[in-house]
């Protein structure tokens, strides 16, 4: 078996706004916000990876946890000779804990970050040589579409991590929607979802006292000067993230300092002290409430596994 990573580059057939065009329009926005998909450079991904070895990310651990624990049920739902799409696979760590159990003919993993998806995936086409790897560069949440010659008698989904509550739920619910017809029929997805707790729980999950979070936050600014060449002071924002109940939610912001502005293309982008840029959003759901959004986006649930302690779920969902 060749240990050789099949490249598919899907960056180029998106369409809408560049890094640097989502940037000028979130920093004219009141409030000023931009998308968390735009943490993810190789630094970004690389202090993602960091973040889930803090201890009070609960979510990582937890969420291997059981899929470690229920690897065989769902080899047995998904069956053999799958085709395992995981989005968002930054290092393919919990793909791991699955492959094994499940024997997929190919796995097609998709990513924004470039760099970091070949490594992942090289590394991974060479822990398992029987396996076919594929790797799509681009952003799944605007271009959902198998790449040409990447099929398998069944098609799974993984979207691990809670990344689905990044989106708000109508948009979670149109996101599932797009994947169920981006796949053929009788596809499966198989989904970690983060569920409603203690709060002091949640917010210390993105507030680890290593600040690992707030260097994963302040990372954005350093990229729209690394990459849009902004004049923006990265020392002059803090990290700040916190609960917000009525929308069941983690917001995270970058908190000015001071009065100043961020200067992109010639344009001014002012900010008063304590203004913030809103970075990310991750709503929190019950089991009851994830499995109705997934049914208005026309899936069937088929299984839902939780730890001991319900702070996470995985859920096996079924276009059929």
């Amino acid at each position: 078996m060749t240990t050789a990573v099949q490249f598919h580059d899907q960056h180029l057939d998106e369409a809408g706004p560049s890094f640097r065009e989502e940037v000028i329009i979130g920093l004219g926005r009141s409030p000023k916000a931009l998308s968390p998909k735009y943490f993810y450079d190789e630094r970004g991904s690389r202090l993602f990876e960091s973040i889930c070895e803090q201890p009070e990310y609960y979510l990582t651990r937890t969420e291997e946890g059981i899929l470690s624990t229920v690897a065989d049920e769902i080899a047995a739902l998904v069956g053999p000779e799958s085709l395992m799409v995981e989005l968002g696979s930054g290092a393919s760590r919990k793909v791991r804990l699955l492959l094994e159990a499940m024997r997929p003919r190919r796995y097609l993993g998709m990513d924004i970050s470039r760099d970091f998806l070949l490594q992942s995936t090289r590394r991974l086409a060479a822990d398992y040589p029987w396996l076919e790897v594929h790797a799509a560069w681009g952003d799944f949440s605007r271009r959902l579409a198998l790449p040409s010659g990447v099929e398998g008698r069944r098609v799974v989904a993984f979207f691990p991590g809670s990344s689905i509550g990044n989106f708000m739920p109508r948009e979670a619910e149109a996101f599932l929607a797009r994947l169920r017809q981006a796949m053929p029929p009788g596809s499966g997805v198989l989904i970690g979802v983060d569920l409603v707790k203690d709060h002091d729980i949640l917010e210390a999950a993105y507030n680890d006292a290593a600040g690992v979070t707030a260097a994963f936050n302040l990372n954005l600014l350093e990229r729209m000067r690394r990459e849009l060449g902004a004049d923006v002071e990265v020392e002059a924002f803090r990290h700040r993230a916190f609960f917000n109940a009525p929308a069941s939610r983690i917001e995270m912001h970058l908190v000015s300092r001071q009065q100043q502005a961020i200067t992109l293309d010639g344009q001014h982008f002012a900010f008063e002290e304590d203004e913030t840029l809103h970075t990310e959003n991750s709503c929190k759901y019950s089991v009851a409430g994830f499995r109705a959004l997934a049914a208005c986006a026309g899936y069937r649930s088929r299984a839902v596994w939780c730890d001991d302690e319900a702070l996470f779920s995985v859920h096996y969902l079924s276009s059929d």
